[in-house]
């Protein structure tokens, strides 16, 4: 445990200059798979609290329909 806490201490202290390259292409990726994976998760929030909002309004304007 102590080699495993002294591993990562060595990890996160030592840093060194990043000698790389990100494109455009791979950029415009990175941030078109970043934005998908959040936009799909509000929109299965969305579906999961929409559809019942939705089932319940028509409930009550088939009740409303129906008393006129």
């Amino acid at each position: 445990m102590k080699l495993l806490r002294l591993s990562i201490a060595f990890f996160l202290l030592s840093y060194g200059i990043a000698e790389a390259y990100v494109g455009p292409g791979l950029g415009s990726g990175v941030i078109a798979a970043i934005f998908g994976i959040i936009s799909s998760f509000f929109l299965a929030i969305f579906a999961v609290v929409w559809y019942p909002i939705k089932r319940r309004l028509k409930k009550w304007r088939n009740k409303d329909d129906a008393a006129k």
